[in-house]
């Protein structure tokens, strides 16, 4: 059975960030970071690093929140959040949505930009494997699921994080992506 663009992709997000947790201690992987333009083909901005979210991402918001909260202990903090990424948390690609989520400073140029064009080109690249993909661009409220689990995972990892942030979602629209 052939998997989907989107399945293939979530997959090997999987993987990736299994990687980064496990053997480069939370690190983002260049295969985490997607190269950004405009419909144009223009770059638009550096390289930004995205999130993938659970398809019902409650659970693991409440327990990324929980970690947060429970110690104000940066270096504790960190290792509860790679013990806990660590074990099943990327385990299943299936429970993943392919939206993608990205989380930027109040004052971003690039997060106005996108906002503005409402769409753009990703280009997600490493260990010889590339995809890329015309994705919508949506910025999310601080009510909605996807926002609260790119908030709380990001602050774990960043004890001095404000909720004064931009989190953007990327929609792919697997019809338009170049695969290998």
């Amino acid at each position: 059975m052939t998997s989907s663009p989107s399945d293939a992709f979530i997959a090997w997000q999987c993987r990736i960030r299994q990687m980064s947790i496990r053997d480069h201690a939370g690190q983002p992987l260049d295969g985490m970071k997607a190269r950004v333009e405009d419909g144009a083909g223009e770059p638009i901005g550096e390289a930004i690093t995205t999130l993938i979210i659970h398809q019902e991402p409650e659970e693991a918001t409440d327990l990324f929140r929980h970690i947060v909260k429970k110690t104000h202990d940066p270096k504790s903090r960190r290792d509860e959040a790679l013990k806990l990424l660590s074990s099943t948390h990327y385990q299943y690609p299936k429970d993943f949505s392919d939206r993608l989520t990205a989380l930027f400073s109040g004052e971003s140029e690039l997060a106005g930009r996108l906002i503005a064009l409402g769409h753009c080109q990703l280009t997600f690249s490493q260990f010889g494997q590339t995809f890329e993909f015309r994705a919508s661009v949506t910025q999310l409220s601080p009510d909605d699921a996807a926002w609260q689990a790119t908030f709380w995972h990001n602050h774990m990892f960043n004890p001095a994080l404000s909720e004064a942030v931009v989190i953007l979602q990327f929609g792919p629209q697997w019809s338009d992506q170049n695969l290998p």
